[in-house]
Formats: structure tokens, sequence, C-alpha cells
């Protein structure tokens, strides 16, 4: 999602890179993703995986200071993409996802986590913001 499509966007319409700061973005959405995944399965003794999620509320690292800092890595590595290489297409892709986010957190996975880890999961949400 964060790579695969637009590396495709980009090979397939022949962007060329633009303004390369865009890739400092990508750098740290990346390093971002790699350390949530790293605390979801240290800290939370799971995995990305639907079928092996976190057995305990994850609440360290980028956990501190967003809910969902995995979904805020991945939307800034979009937003990298699409600044890299001056693509609207690319930016309205990053903001589709975004909707996406916000719902699946929403609607689905905040229920599941309010469900799963009770009064901790309100006292988590009263300290961290969902986004940033």
């Amino acid at each position: 999602m964060a790579f695969l499509v637009p590396g495709g966007w980009i090979w397939l319409t022949g962007l060329s890179l633009r303004w390369p700061f865009g890739l400092v973005m990508i750098v740290i959405g990346t390093a971002g993703l790699l350390w949530c995944v790293r605390d979801f399965y240290v800290s939370g003794k799971g995995t990305l995986a639907p079928w092996a999620p976190p057995q305990e509320l994850v609440v360290v690292g980028l956990y501190r200071y967003s809910r969902n800092p995995m979904y805020v890595a991945v939307a800034l590595i979009l937003l990298g993409w699409a600044v890299s290489f001056q693509s609207r297409g690319l930016l309205g892709y990053m903001l589709a996802v975004g909707v996406a986010f916000h719902l699946r957190v929403v609607f689905g996975e905040e229920p599941w986590l309010a469900r799963t880890h009770g009064s901790t999961w309100q006292q988590y949400t009263r300290r961290v913001r969902r986004w940033l």
C-alpha cells in the first residue's frame, strides 16, 4: 500500500523526481512504521496480522504520542511520494487511504480495543490523541 501502489503509479505514468525533500518524508515514515512493528512484537506480544494481533495494549514508543502511529507513518510515506513526484494523483490516493484508515479505526479497531482492554483502553484514550 505504501510502496507498491505509489511505485506502480510512478512507473506507469512515467513521473520523474521533482522535489527530493519528499524522500525524507518517505524515510521518516518508513522508520516510524518499522518502529511500530517492533513495538507490536516486543511490547504487545503480537504482529500486524489480524490472526495474531498484540496480546497487550501497546502504549510505548510512538504510541505515547498517537494511538495510531502506524497509520500516520503510512500517510507520511504516501505524502512523501506525492511531494517527491509532484503528483496530484498520488496526493488523492493518500487522502483516500487516510479516509479509509479513519473509518477503520473509528468503526473497527477502537470498539474492538475497548472491548478487549476495557478500562486500560479508556485511560489510554484520555491521555493520547487518536492521530497527532
